[in-house]
């Protein structure tokens, strides 16, 4: 019996892979809005109803996109982010590998990207499935920000007084043992970072810009040292206004 069960696991996890294949295909060739499962079941010489096993409408199958999207991209930028042996230098370094590595993997995979950080899908809501996927990227920011912050690594940046009471709620949802002021320009730099990475992927620096990479790359180095990641150590004390 339990060999049939693992025969049958096996064929499963096979048939999912497929349709989620095909449907990465269609992504590619006609976006995102106009998935069909019936186009997918067809494609596979399924009939709809067998493929309804699997995922039992487009939003199930676009989220197990989302998420395998999601994860993907997390991925590298946790292997990315290690710190130890193979990665020893300062943690701006690391943040610049964290970038890069996001973005080689989207110019690599541009349709997955444009699902997960292009336009939304008309009628899709994405549930609650995709939050932790979402927040790997996110996390793996923060932590070697706070690698450096227990390193004495890391100058507070200044803050606005008016984002004062802003910044409080970002640290104490995001990163309670960060100061807020580096909480907010984390935020900032997170979202500025995924611009960069969307305006070369979706054309807006088309006869702009020509020297992308060496552009990002400087980028993402102001972004590091907007959050007050140093080259080396900084002395005790010497964070700024925001500390």
């Amino acid at each position: 019996m339990s060999t049939i069960k693992g025969a049958r696991e096996r064929a499963r996890i096979e048939v999912t892979a497929a349709i989620k294949d095909e449907a990465r295909k269609q992504l590619a060739a006609e976006g995102a809005a106009k998935l069909s499962l019936r186009a997918v079941a067809r494609e596979l010489g399924m009939v709809s109803s067998a493929l309804y096993r699997y995922f039992p409408s487009r939003d199930d199958l676009l989220t197990a996109l989302i998420v395998d999207a999601y994860d993907a991209v997390g991925e590298v930028a946790e292997a990315a982010g290690v710190k130890g042996e193979a990665r020893p230098g300062p943690d701006a370094a690391r943040w610049t590998a964290v970038a890069c590595a996001v973005r080689d993997w989207a110019l690599a995979h541009p349709h997955e990207y444009a699902l997960i950080y292009g336009s939304p899908v008309p009628g899709y809501t994405a549930p609650q499935d995709t939050v932790g996927p979402a927040s790997r990227v996110g996390l793996v920011l923060i932590g070697l920000v706070r690698d450096a912050h227990r390193a004495e690594g890391l100058a507070v940046p200044a803050l606005d007084h008016g984002l004062r009471s802003e910044a409080a709620r970002l640290a104490a949802d995001l990163a309670p043992d960060l100061p807020p002021a580096v909480v907010a320009a984390l935020v900032a730099a997170w979202a500025q970072l995924f611009g960069l990475i969307s305006f070369e992927l979706f054309g807006q620096f088309n006869r702009v810009v020509e020297a992308r990479e060496q552009l990002f790359r400087h980028a993402v180095h102001e972004l590091g040292r907007s959050v007050g990641l140093m080259e080396g150590r900084v002395p005790t004390g010497s964070g700024g206004p925001g500390a």
